[in-house]
């Protein structure tokens, strides 16, 4: 008898353990509930990476919005990407959205960098200057095979 309540002890332990690891992974991760609210924008790209459906969306590093949908173009099977940021945001009309890692070994998200051109670009409509990913085999690659440059 007294066996059993000790491993029931324990399991309840173990299960309350679990719990406080599955909320705290919850909170870290950002993932909300609902809708995110905001003017939505689309974007054309190259090279979309490794960027999925629920990316984060930052401006000069802070989190303004998510990507919220990703579709091949049929005409000139190119990726566009479906954005939605904050009201607040007004992009110019020459900003920029990029494809960027966060680290060497994290994922990746899209960097939108405000222009400064006149003029804003009105929701519901296209990110026209886009950079796709630039990623470490590039760098190595570009290393490896660069030619060095002759001496006069």
């Amino acid at each position: 008898m007294r066996r059993n309540m000790v491993e029931t002890v324990m399991g309840g332990v173990v299960l309350i353990v679990a719990g406080f690891f599955l909320f705290f992974a919850y909170t870290s991760a950002g993932i909300r509930g609902g809708q995110v609210i905001g003017n939505e924008y689309w974007a054309k790209f190259h090279n979309v990476g490794g960027l999925e459906v629920g990316s984060n969306v930052k401006l000069a590093g802070i989190t303004v919005g998510t990507v919220i949908e990703q579709a091949l173009d049929e005409r000139d099977l190119l990726p566009v990407v479906h954005i939605r940021v904050k009201p607040e945001i007004v992009l110019a009309k020459d900003s920029v959205a990029k494809v960027v890692s966060e680290g060497l070994l994290g994922g990746t998200y899209l960097s939108l960098e405000q222009g400064k051109a006149e003029g804003s670009i009105p929701p519901d409509s296209e990110i026209k200057k886009t950079e796709g990913p630039f990623g470490l085999e590039q760098i190595i690659g570009q290393f490896i095979f660069s030619k060095p440059e002759a001496k006069e």
